[in-house]
């Protein structure tokens, strides 16, 4: 369904061109690839110190009662559907950016920004990595955490050097699924992050991820080959991008699962 796009535009123009105006024949798809990293990006920074952090405390220092507590909580964010995540965001993130944040660094930002798609999707993704985390986390023998403690180390000096060192594997494959997950997250971010076709200079400017587009145009412009045949484009473009993470990360995991093997 790319085929005739590509047939008709040079590969290398598509990616690195910003103007797009179909009706003209112009599809330039780079606006669109920058502002999906950025906003993924922005999402996983945001989410994993959070989701790290509490799953190390509900593993090795919560008590049973809070750690019974949180769980179900967690499952349920799990799941929200994203269209509830999307008004939240609208309600909640995108004001307190424009009124709260943005003036300190900007002259103006209506709050529909990078910063706002990445927040609510690192709201969406935090579930996804403490159940992961809490998994991995528990899969480490309890034997070896005693043992660290009977050679004089403290509690954290065991979370650090024995109970992190031994789920980096798992820790770097959850980060991995996360990302995966972000990459393909349509209404949420949609919803808040402006979508204007430009490429976002500031975190308070607004963006157009890749699944946006997909999601707002597919099916209206059907009539107009070359629109379609460029959507199509932009949905492959995307499934390139995943696949290509997923290798690198994949390379990058093999090389963490020998050093950190025992």
């Amino acid at each position: 369904m790319s085929l005739p796009i590509l047939k008709e535009k040079n590969i290398w123009g598509l990616l690195t061109s910003a103007n797009w105006k179909p009706f003209k024949g112009e599809f330039g798809f780079s606006p669109y690839i920058i502002s999906t990293l950025h906003v993924t990006f922005i999402a996983i920074v945001v989410a994993l110190p959070f989701s790290l952090l509490t799953s190390i405390y509900l593993i090795e220092y919560a008590s049973d009662k809070v750690r019974n507590f949180f769980a179900p909580i967690v499952d349920l964010l799990s799941g929200i559907p994203p269209v509830i995540y999307g008004v939240w965001g609208t309600l909640t993130i995108v004001p307190f950016i424009s009124e709260n944040i943005a003036p300190h660094f900007v002259e103006f930002s209506t709050g529909y920004s990078v910063l706002a798609g990445g927040i609510v999707l690192a709201v969406m993704i935090i579930p996804l990595l403490i159940s992961i985390f809490n998994e991995v986390f528990n899969s480490i023998p309890k034997e070896m955490r005693e043992a660290s403690l009977s050679l004089g180390a403290t509690k954290w000096q065991t979370v650090k050097q024995i109970v992190l060192r031994k789920s980096m594997p798992g820790i770097v494959a959850a980060i991995v699924l996360a990302i995966s997950r972000a990459f393909g997250e349509t209404i949420a971010v949609l919803m808040v992050c402006g979508n204007i076709p430009i490429i976002p200079t500031s975190i308070f400017d607004g963006c157009y991820p890749l699944p946006a587009l997909i999601a707002n145009n597919y099916g209206e412009m059907l009539s107009i080959p070359s629109y379609e045949s460029a959507l199509m484009m932009a949905a492959f473009l995307l499934f390139i991008i995943i696949v290509f993470f997923n290798a690198v990360s994949r390379l990058i995991l093999n090389r963490i699962e020998r050093r950190y093997q025992v």
